[in-house]
């Protein structure tokens, strides 16, 4: 016969031991001890037991790594060498409000005595890997930061040159304007001229917003030939914009993740290792 009381609120397991034929308990505890250290407990206590296995009561194994608190909310059999024994667990008084809340509390004591022995340790590991990886992409950046300067230097000069190119085209345009109409033609042959002119350029800028989808705005216009000289020039210098901009968005990741760790990490090291760090 198997049979299970509760002791100062951990179960205690009643068995004969087949080879002592005597009686023998075995206190477990419910949320730490497992079905397999159960029995490997059992086998321990009597050396002559070769078979040791529980079952539920539909005849399916229980598993070896099943907590034994689970495994005491329902009937079970337990089978020692050619002996099933049917166990019934007693149903367990349900805790009361206070021993209830006294629990929480050590469960939440545990909880901050384990954050303070091992957290630290684990950020200051965890900097460490950070800073590894800071190094790590900054050393991959540093050749593309230098070949994308060379690149932004030279767009930015070409998209300078064209603006300077149209001021000078315009100008060219009203100087000639004003030519014809002052010293070879009069304005009433020149004003249908300046019309068509002012037509086309209006529909220069329509056709512009057709294309872009964007209003013909001269800083926009600006950015956007920038942006059209730097990839094609980043396609002859062969740059990769996207795994530059992978690099970058990893790097400000990394430097986001170390100031996080830091802000609790500063308040917890000792003065000499902060300043040592920084």
């Amino acid at each position: 016969e198997v049979t299970i009381n509760y002791r100062h609120g951990l179960p205690v397991i009643t068995l004969t031991l087949p080879t002592r034929s005597e009686r023998c308990r075995f206190t477990v505890k419910p949320m730490v001890t497992t079905v397999g250290t159960f029995l490997q407990d059992v086998r321990r206590e009597d050396k002559g037991i070769e078979r040791a296995e529980v079952f539920a009561t539909d005849g399916s194994k229980v598993s070896d790594a099943t907590l034994m608190e689970v495994l005491l909310m329902n009937d079970f059999k337990l089978v020692i060498n050619n002996t099933a024994y049917s166990v019934s667990p007693p149903v367990k008084d349900k805790l009361s409000s206070e021993h209830a809340t006294e629990m929480e509390d050590i469960k939440s004591l545990v909880h901050r005595l384990f954050v303070a022995l091992h957290l630290e340790d684990h950020q200051i590991r965890k900097e460490r890997e950070l800073l590894q990886k800071l190094d790590h992409l900054k050393e991959e950046l540093l050749p593309l930061e230098q070949m994308k300067a060379r690149i932004m230097d030279s767009a930015d000069a070409k998209a300078s040159r064209l603006l300077w190119v149209g001021l000078a085209l315009m100008s060219t345009q009203g100087g000639a304007l004003a030519w014809l109409t002052w010293w070879v033609y009069s304005w009433d042959i020149m004003e249908p001229v300046t019309y068509f002119i002012t037509y086309g350029s209006a529909m220069a800028f329509y056709a512009y917003f057709v294309l872009t989808k964007q209003d013909y705005i001269y800083p926009d216009a600006k950015d956007r030939q920038f942006l059209h000289y730097f990839y094609r020039k980043s396609k002859t210098q062969h740059f990769n914009v996207e795994r530059y901009n992978k690099l970058k968005e990893d790097l400000a990741e990394a430097e986001e993740s170390l100031r996080r760790l830091r802000q609790p990490l500063h308040l917890r090291l000792p003065i000499q290792e902060i300043n040592d760090k920084d």
